[in-house]
This record gives C-alpha cells, structure tokens and sequence, in this order.
C-alpha cells in the first residue's frame, strides 16, 4: 500500500509529523512531497530535521509567486511526478494552502482518491484565499478528516455525506507529543531574557493583513501600545511590508524560530496575539489567552468563555483584548473519539485501501 503526501509550508509539515508516524506504524508505505512552498531554512529544513519529519522523496523548488503562478507551478511538477509514480493508491493533503488546492487538483485529474486531512473548516469569507482551497479540497476528497463537529456540520450543510470521519485534531497529537520535548530542548531562558509571563508573543503573516497596509499599520500600532515587550518572530513577508511603519521600542522582532521554540515560548507568554489558525489552537490547549487579529476564525470552539478574542486590526480593540481575562475554564475542543487523530486517518486509509 502506498500514498504520497504533499506538503509546502510549516503547519503542514507539524501535521505530517505526527500522521506520517502513524502511517508507518500502521505499515502504510507514504512518500513525502514537498512543494518548496516555504523554501526559507527556517521555515522548511529547520522542521524535517526538529520533528523526524520523513526526508522528502522530491522536492518541487516552486517558490514563491501569486496565488495563480505558484498554483500551476506545483501542478505542473507534482502531476509529472505521479505520473512517474505508477503504484500510488492515494493522496493526502493538509489544510488550506495553495500546496492543498494544487494536490487536490492534481489528484482528481489523475483519479486518484484523496484524503483531506482538516476538512470543513469554514471562515465564510471567499475573500481568502485559504476558505476557497478549502472548499475545493473537500469537494475533490474522498476521505474528509474532520477535526471538529463544527467541521462535520459544515460539510453537511454543504450537501458531503460520504467519506466524512470526525477523528479530532491532528494538531493536538502534535502538541501533545511535542510539548514536553520543547521545555526541554528549547527552554525559554534560551529563546529570550523575558521571565515567564513576561512578554506577549505575536505573529502576523496572512496576506489580509500583510497585503493591506492600512491593516498592517493598525496591527503594528496596536502591538506598540501594549503594556510590555512583543515578541514577534516574523515571517520574511510580513518584513518586506514593513518599510514605512514605525515600530515602537516595545516590539521585538525575530527571526522565523522552529516548532519546538514555538512551543515553549507560546506556553510562557501573558497573551498570544496571532492571525495563524494553527497558533490559536496552541495557546489554547496550553493554557494561555489568545487575541486573534483577523476578523474571524475558523476555530469557533477557541471563543467560550474568552480563551480567544477577534479583533480584526483595530488598535483599541488589541489593547481591550489585552486587558481581559477568561470568564470560565476552556472547553475541551479537537479530542479524538477514538483513539488520535494520526491513528484513526491511518486505520480508515489502511481499512478502505485494503477493501478496494
């Protein structure tokens, strides 16, 4: 049995490091593509080598590009790829990226069954263009792994029924199994001279934000009022968009840091301020408040009781957000019903591929 897994950028290589594990206890053989979607060290390699990440089989070198350019680009090299790769039973594709609408794509031209890994996850906003991969990929997916019930009711609304499993959040599985790891191999006094509760941690990369400067600015202007130091590890597209805004003092940027350092400094921080969906869920399941800069989120479940506020860009809006506290505890969100989410993709891959 084998599938081939195709992945471009950094949320998807954590997922992958957690599922890929549970394919290969399950005796499924898996090639790993990746895309060169990220193509930055620090945002690539930095992942393979933290987390086990199996070496990728090829990696396609497409860079960056609009949304268009780098689509095709990935079709184009992943298509010839699997044409060269006759025994491939199935593809698996994460998330929301344009790495996930050119798998899905390229998957369904060669009629080849495709797995959705975070499938029915709904922003409502076709303006993004992560909420348009989305709902292409579920469309194309024979298998849609849903992370939540929330998930499994928007497909149904939808009209899916078939091929839709709630298995919980693979993110979990990796914040789980990652965690401990990271207090250890990355502890803070090594990240930052910041005491624990010391600083806010901050990340801003979606291009909502970063492609509207007048949002950028509203962002950057509502960090800089906040009432101590912003850790702010910044993605090499937002510090191209950055040239004209000014900066306060109280704003520390970083170099792209890895998982693990990610996850410590995340459990450390008084609040997370972050327009990443994967970030939001982080802070959540340890424990730490987050103010989400978007206008909405995918992650409804993160909003009981306060854990998670939207605020969009506005700067009084960041700094109220800041000053709160939760209401009441978080609610258990991304459990597995049954087993993890990495062991249940594996167990139904391994039960319909046999069958057929």
């Amino acid at each position: 049995m084998r599938i081939c897994t195709i992945v471009g950028a950094r949320p998807q290589f954590v997922k992958a490091a957690v599922v890929s594990r549970a394919l290969a206890e399950a005796g499924i053989e898996e090639i790993l593509v990746h895309t060169g979607q990220h193509y930055d060290p620090t945002l690539s390699r930095v992942f393979f080598d933290e987390l086990g990440i199996p070496e990728p089989a090829v990696n396609l070198e497409v860079g960056s590009g609009t949304h268009a350019v780098q689509t095709g680009a990935i079709m184009e090299r992943f298509e010839q790829y699997l044409m060269d790769e006759p025994a491939v039973e199935a593809v698996v594709v994460y998330g929301d990226t344009n790495s996930t609408l050119a798998g899905a794509l390229v998957a369904a031209k060669l009629h080849l069954p495709l797995a959705h890994v975070e499938a029915g996850l709904r922003s409502f906003n076709r303006m993004m263009p992560e909420e348009v991969n989305r709902i292409v990929a579920d469309r194309l997916a024979q298998w849609l792994f849903c992370p939540t019930s929330t998930a499994v009711d928007n497909v149904h609304r939808e009209g899916l029924t078939e091929g839709v499993h709630l298995i919980g959040d693979v993110m979990l599985d990796a914040t789980r199994f990652f965690a401990d790891q990271a207090a250890t191999r990355c502890p803070l006094d090594a990240l930052t001279k910041h005491a624990s509760q010391g600083y806010y941690l901050a990340t801003v990369h979606r291009a909502e934000n970063t492609d509207d400067p007048a949002r950028l600015a509203g962002i950057f202007d509502g960090l800089g009022r906040l009432d101590g130091p912003v850790l702010l590890p910044l993605h090499p597209r937002t510090r191209t968009r950055l040239v004209g805004i000014a900066l306060s003092p109280n704003v520390e940027l970083m170099e792209p840091v890895s998982y693990l350092a990610m996850l410590t400094l995340t459990r450390h921080a008084r609040r997370v301020l972050t327009d990443s969906g994967g970030l939001q869920k982080e802070a959540f399941w340890l424990g730490v408040p987050c103010i989400t800069l978007r206008d909405e989120t995918e992650w409804v479940e993160t909003l009981e009781n306060g854990w998670n506020q939207r605020v969009g860009s506005d700067p009084e809006a960041i700094v109220a957000a800041a000053l709160r506290t939760p209401t009441g505890p978080p609610r258990a969100f991304g459990e597995a019903p049954g087993g993890t989410a990495s062991e249940q993709i594996a167990r139904v891959l391994l039960q319909d591929l046999d069958r057929d």
